[in-house]
C-alpha cells in the first residue's frame, strides 16, 4: 500500500504514483484473466470456470473455497490456474525510459522529474524582503519576481523486467477445453498483444503462439479423464523502488537556491565595516 501523507498542496502525491512491484504485475495478469470472463458447459449448467493462483498454500485454498475440491481433495474441473514461472531482467527490452539515468548521489536519491512547482511561501518571503530593502514597504508590487523558489519532485528510475506466466486450463471434456481456450486465442485480434493494468500502472502482455496440450486418453486405466492446455503469457513490466525494502523516499522534493552570498575577506582586515547594512555580504 502506498504511504499516505499530506499532499493537499502538491499536484503529485504518493497515492497517485503508487509503487509498481512484482505483486502489482501479478495482480494485473490475474485481473486480465478474470476480465476474460471464461464460461464453459458443465453437466449442471453454463458455468464460469474458477481461477486459482497456484502459489497459495493448499490448506488456504481448501479453507478459502471448499467448493473447488471434491471429497477426495481433488480439483473439480473445469478450472483455470495461474503460475508465475520466471522473471528476466532483459536489458534489450525496455520501455519509454531506455537509458540508464543515475540517481542523485545523496541520501534522498531520485532520478526522473515528474513535477516542478513554485513554493509560494518562500518566494513571497524573498520578494517581501527585497521590497522592504528597496522600497521600505512589504508586498510592494513589482513587475516580475526575481527570486523564485521552485520545488522539484523526482521519482526513482523504472527497472524493466520480463515476467513469464503459465495459465493451465483443466477440463474433463474436449468441449470445455475448446470453450476455455477461445478467449485466449482471440486476445489481441490479429496480434498477440494486450495492455493489462492495476493501480493505474499499465503493462504489456504478449500471449505466446504455442498452446501445449496434454491428456490421459491413451491410458485406459480407471483414472479420471483429464484434458489440459497450457497458455504462456510474457509480461513486460517495470519496478519502481524496492517496495517495503525501499530506504529512500518514493517521491523526492528539492528546492533550488535563489541567491548565493559569501563573505569578503577584506572584512577581516577592516576594509569594510561589517556592522553596516549589507556590509558583510556581497552578492
Amino acid at each position: 500500500m502506498p504511504l499516505k501523507i499530506d499532499t493537499s498542496d502538491y499536484p503529485v502525491s504518493e497515492e497517485l504514483i503508487s509503487p509498481s512491484t512484482i505483486e502489482t504485475i501479478d495482480g494485473a495478469l490475474t485481473n486480465f484473466v478474470h476480465q476474460l470472463d471464461i464460461f464453459c458447459t458443465t453437466h449442471e449448467s453454463w458455468k464460469k470456470a474458477p481461477i486459482i493462483w497456484t502459489s497459495a498454500e493448499r490448506s488456504f485454498q481448501v479453507k478459502n473455497n471448499k467448493d473447488l475440491r471434491d471429497d477426495n481433495g481433488m480439483f473439480i474441473k473445469p478450472v483455470i490456474t495461474i503460475e508465475r514461472t520466471g522473471i528476466t531482467k532483459n536489458l534489450n527490452k525496455k520501455g519509454s525510459v531506455y537509458a540508464n539515468i543515475p540517481a542523485v548521489n545523496d541520501e534522498k536519491g531520485g532520478t526522473i522529474t515528474v513535477a516542478r512547482i513554485i513554493n509560494q511561501d518562500k518566494t513571497s518571503n524573498f520578494e517581501n524582503a527585497s521590497a522592504e530593502r528597496n522600497h521600505n514597504q512589504w508586498n510592494y508590487r513589482t513587475r516580475r519576481a526575481t527570486q523564485v523558489v521552485y520545488e522539484t519532485i523526482t521519482m526513482p528510475l523504472p527497472i524493466y523486467i520480463e515476467v513469464t506466466y503459465k495459465i493451465s486450463l483443466y477440463a474433463e471434456y474436449q468441449q470445455q477445453l475448446n470453450e476455455m481456450m477461445s478467449p485466449f486465442l482471440i486476445t489481441g485480434a490479429g496480434i498477440n498483444y494486450k495492455i493489462i493494468t492495476k493501480d493505474d500502472h499499465r503493462y504489456e502482455a504478449f500471449v505466446q503462439s504455442d498452446f501445449s496440450h496434454t491428456n490421459n486418453l491413451a491410458n485406459l486405466s480407471s483414472d479420471e479423464r483429464k484434458y489440459q492446455t497450457d497458455v504462456t503469457i510474457k509480461v513486460l513490466g517495470y519496478l519502481i523502488g524496492a517496495g517495503a525494502n525501499q530506504e529512500q523516499p518514493r517521491l523526492v522534493r528539492r528546492q533550488n537556491a535563489v541567491a548565493i552570498k559569501i563573505p569578503r575577506e577584506r572584512v577581516i582586515v577592516g576594509d569594510i565595516n561589517e556592522f553596516i547594512k549589507k556590509g558583510f555580504y556581497r552578492e
